[in-house]
């Protein structure tokens, strides 16, 4: 088991387990509070959350990380979870305390609520980051993955996903605390910018897309706003029964295979990418 404590100087352990922070990052970091609790009650059944664990397995299993791979932004511990399946050790950094806190009852050992700005990990550590539909909700994305790079160890890979297409956004998009939805190619210029040479980048949630924009981006256009809350959330991502979850299973498997071999998807609702720090050898 990784010893957090000889790799971090802002990190304390408490009786319960957690590691927690000390002081307050200046990085701004937009979530609702209420995010944890409502991603939470949909993340073990939903088909969203199965297939984006299947896509990162895949880039992980083809770029293995350099030792344990922080989960950055960890949320509730639903993806390292899916890493832990696979083999992989896995240490999370969640500023929400809910989060962290479900995290904990997920088996998730290794737990640090705060930001990584601060629990001050030394350079050269990380063995891998995962940034999981998390640089969206960072108004600098630039700076945070420049402040990153350093910490990772050499050849360590950075997998991300991210919300894919502009002409998508929409009040739903506003509600999550996006700052931003992105292109391939914005994605790339963003992790050249801090540093990073892209090993690998595609589209997926290929099927999503003309939903999201009929359903979201086309009404939110109109001024037409959605209650996003428990229900519309679990109505959103439920897969009622055996035969509509193999049928929706079956639908995106074909991405995941696609994935795994190396191909690129030409679109999508989400941007899958693999990074090294240029600095690496």
């Amino acid at each position: 088991m990784i010893d957090l404590g000889a790799i971090a100087d802002g990190i304390v352990r408490m009786p319960s387990g957690i590691w927690e922070t000390r002081g307050g990052s200046a990085d701004r970091i937009s979530y609702p509070e209420e995010g944890s609790d409502l991603c939470f009650s949909v993340e073990e059944s939903s088909f969203w959350f199965l297939h984006r664990n299947a896509v990162i397995a895949a880039a992980v299993k083809r770029f293995p990380p350099r030792g344990a791979v922080f989960d950055i932004g960890g949320g509730n511990g639903v993806v390292a979870n899916a890493l832990k399946n696979i083999g992989c050790e896995v240490v999370l950094i969640e500023p929400s305390r809910v989060g962290a806190a479900h995290a904990i009852s997920r088996g998730i050992e290794n737990v640090v609520c705060g930001t990584l700005a601060d629990a001050r990990f030394r350079p050269g550590t990380l063995g891998a980051a995962g940034l999981f539909d998390v640089v969206e909700h960072i108004e600098d994305d630039v700076a945070f993955l420049s402040a990153l790079r350093p910490l990772l160890k050499d050849d360590a890979p950075v997998y991300l996903t991210v919300p894919a297409g502009a002409l998508l956004w929409s009040a739903d998009d506003e509600a999550a605390g996006h700052f931003r939805r992105y292109r391939r190619r914005t994605l790339t210029a963003v992790l050249d910018a801090a540093g990073f040479d892209v090993l690998y980048a595609t589209y997926f949630f290929v099927l999503l897309t003309l939903p999201i924009a009929v359903c979201r981006a086309l009404p939110s256009r109109f001024g037409r706003r959605r209650a996003v809350d428990e229900q519309s959330i679990g109505s959103e991502h439920a897969t009622d029964g055996n035969v509509s979850r193999k049928l929706i299973g079956g639908l995106f498997a074909g991405e995941t295979s696609i994935i795994s071999r190396g191909h690129s998807l030409p679109f999508g609702a989400s941007i899958l990418a693999v990074a090294r720090g240029r600095d690496s050898k």
